[in-house]
């Protein structure tokens, strides 16, 4: 027997949306396929779909005042899949993994962002916070330090001068940014941290190696991992066009501009092999990511092909 695989926040995420989905109203046959094809597409998918399963057993158990409310009730908005996911998480014991590797801290975090949405956030000393899609954080001053935790997602931070000369610092899981009087942006993506810097500069440490330090200038970036500093490159740019509402790119691969672009919607966005390689650029508006893919069909030879407003796919012509 194969053995199951540990399953992250994005996998069961996707469950509780698909079972508001395709339990809110009645889904056409589109929907249901839509939701086969989402299953075969990993293994994982189908394990956090049977956990749902197991889920409902157990509620069945429970009175009917507390199951029934909990789960009948979902609907396609966000307070409702949260209300599933939670009761998901629960149901796994992931309320016992650390806080790198669950999702519930997220849910409980400080601030935080939905799929699509940004924000902008003034902090006590007078530092600016913009969260990016889909984004975590715990913030955390003492008379000694301030810091911001990512737990998920995409955050600017620029600085403000400190009264009390405390030193600036954002930790994730694989490592921490010393701002040095700076604006700048930290992505964390599964095992890894993107400090991209626009003013004066940070030093970052990786977890595993703290006695390590890295200086990254005013428009270089750096990746890192727990136990590995990359090379400071050349930042790309842009990268903070998100804090405008805004998505740039030069030259990409239309498979990697889709994957980027999944980031700021709901639901399941792929891309057929067959366009992935087309070269895509061009400056495109968060507010609307069915506008984007619209506009992509008149100027690639490609299709959208939607079986819901959470499933779509860029197709050839």
């Amino acid at each position: 027997m194969a053995r199951a695989q540990p399953l992250d926040f994005a996998t069961l995420e996707a469950a509780a949306r698909w079972y508001v989905d395709l339990r809110g109203e009645v889904p056409d046959e589109a929907v249901r396929e839509a939701h086969r094809r989402w299953l075969e597409r990993d293994p994982r998918h189908v394990q956090a779909w049977e956990r749902l399963g197991r889920l409902q057993d157990k509620l069945g158990q429970l009175s009917p005042g507390v199951a029934r409310p909990t789960l009948a009730s979902a609907r396609a908005k966000r307070r409702d899949v949260l209300k599933v996911l939670s009761i998901l998480l629960m149901a796994g014991g992931a309320g016992t993994l650390a806080w790198n590797t669950t999702a519930l801290p997220t849910l409980m975090a400080d601030q935080r962002t939905g799929t699509g949405e940004r924000r902008r956030v003034r902090l006590d000393d007078g530092s600016q916070l913009q969260l990016n899609t889909a984004t975590a954080v715990d913030i955390r001053y003492s008379d000694t330090l301030r810091e911001v935790r990512l737990l998920q997602g995409e955050i600017q931070i620029e600085t403000a001068r400190d009264a009390l000369a405390r030193p600036f610092v954002v930790h994730t899981a694989e490592g921490s940014i010393r701002a040095l009087g700076t604006r700048f942006v930290v992505r964390h993506d599964a095992e890894q941290t993107l400090v991209s810097v626009q003013e004066h500069a940070v030093e970052v440490r990786c977890a595993d190696l703290p006695g390590a330090a890295l200086r990254v200038d005013a428009g270089q970036q750096l990746s890192f991992h727990r136990d590995a500093l990359g090379s400071v490159q050349r930042a790309v740019p842009q990268s903070d066009a998100w804090t405008r509402d805004m998505l740039v790119v030069n030259d990409w691969r239309l498979g990697d501009f889709v994957r980027e672009l999944q980031r700021y919607r709901p639901g399941h966005l792929g891309c057929d092999p067959a366009v992935a390689a087309l070269r895509i650029s061009g400056a495109f508006h968060l507010a609307s990511t069915d506008t984007v893919l619209d506009n992509l069909t008149s100027t690639l030879p490609v299709r959208i092909r939607r079986f819901s407003r959470f499933w779509a796919s860029v197709e050839p012509v």
